[in-house]
């Protein structure tokens, strides 16, 4: 807890009890440091309550079993190492993110402030196979969180990242308790005590020792060229479609790279943290994230500029909103977003490790129904 505390100087009288009392400083907790932070960096896809599903498969963050069992460990390494291949950027200094380790520490501090929990006695996890687990996890799971090779939409747990920060213990007890509020059921009646250590042996074995190490692509330095094709001419013929308020922003990634093999003249913005960018970016995209966005200072008035996340739209949502408050009349999103981009094989830059994301099937066509 940093406390601020007023002092005064020499052996002057000290001032009557009410001007006492105002010049008292108030007690800042790590909890109200975190507030801002959160808000700025966590709360476009997780929601100002941090209940999660405000976009993309974001899930809540105050859940009583989730606290219950989550350590302040796996919380500030979920944070700061993200979750490569998904919505969830890495957000710490290490990885290329904007947070320092007090800070990442402090967003913790606040999630915890949100629902009084006390950590749980965790299960005992018995030895599993997993080929008993596959079975399991085939019929009760995997259609909610996916697998290698798809995702659904509750948390993917075949994420390297995940599986490196959660112990068995943590994983058993979700399956356990569940998580209340969400149709993540509490299985603990249901299954045995072998049978619960088969599903999480099965979850444990996503994680195969022959993959390949993941590497990082130099940060952004934020003198990129902005344009792709500078020299060629403005995008001709997207058809867009609208936002919920009715206004046409959106452009299917199909359209995108059409325009970019006829070398039309635009700007693609990558919104994402920079930990992110230097994992994969589209190629030729300049890293301009939603939380810092000096860049855009340097966008002529008459530019067409297409921004891009994995939420698919949230982060990319802020950047295309600053633009248009500024008066750009081409300001869109990228509707199906970077993963699907990704996915389909269009032209991008990736580090050394980094493969297409496994398939999504709510993203496998246009969110928005766009026209090729």
């Amino acid at each position: 807890m940093i406390v601020l505390a007023a002092c005064s100087k020499g052996a002057a009288k000290p001032p009557p009890a009410a001007e006492q009392h105002e010049a008292a400083a108030p007690v800042v907790t790590q909890g109200d440091v975190g507030v801002p932070l959160y808000q700025k960096l966590c709360a476009q896809c997780h929601g100002a309550d941090g209940k999660g599903y405000k976009s993309d498969h974001a899930p809540s963050l105050v859940n009583p079993t989730f606290l219950a069992s989550a350590t302040d460990d796996f919380l500030k390494r979920s944070i700061a190492l993200g979750r490569p291949g998904t919505a969830m950027a890495g957000y710490g200094k290490e990885v290329g993110g904007p947070l320092e380790a007090d800070q990442v520490a402090a967003i913790v501090a606040f999630l915890r402030a949100q629902v009084k929990t006390t950590p749980d006695r965790m299960p005992n996890v018995a030895a599993g196979s997993p080929e008993r687990g596959k079975a399991l996890y085939a019929t009760n799971c995997q259609k909610c969180h996916g697998d290698q090779a798809t995702r659904g939409e509750a948390p993917m747990l075949a994420n390297t990242n995940f599986l490196q920060a959660a112990s068995d213990e943590f994983i058993a007890y979700a399956i356990v308790h569940g998580r209340p509020g969400t149709p993540m059921e509490a299985w603990g009646m249901k299954l045995s005590d072998q049978s619960l250590g088969d599903v999480v042996a099965y979850v444990r074995s996503f994680a195969s020792p022959q993959q390949a190490p993941v590497g990082e692509l130099p940060p952004p330095t934020g003198k990129e060229p902005l344009f792709i094709n500078p020299d060629g001419k403005p995008p001709a013929d997207f058809k867009l479609t609208a936002d919920p308020n009715q206004k046409p922003r959106y452009v299917s990634i199909d359209q995108v790279k059409k325009a970019l093999d006829q070398k039309r003249k635009m700007i693609i913005i990558d919104a994402r943290p920079p930990s992110d960018w230097m994992h994969v970016h589209i190629t030729g995209a300049v890293s301009i994230p939603y939380f810092e966005m000096k860049r855009l200072d340097e966008i002529p008035k008459d530019a067409w500029v297409i921004a891009y996340c994995a939420c698919p739209h949230h982060l990319s949502g802020i950047v295309a909103d600053e633009l248009q408050k500024r008066g750009y009349a081409h300001a869109l999103v990228l509707d199906e977003g970077i993963l699907e981009w990704h996915r389909r094989g269009y032209p991008v830059v990736a580090a050394q490790g980094v493969t297409p994301p496994p398939a999504d099937p709510s993203a496998a066509a246009s969110l928005h129904a766009q026209p090729k």
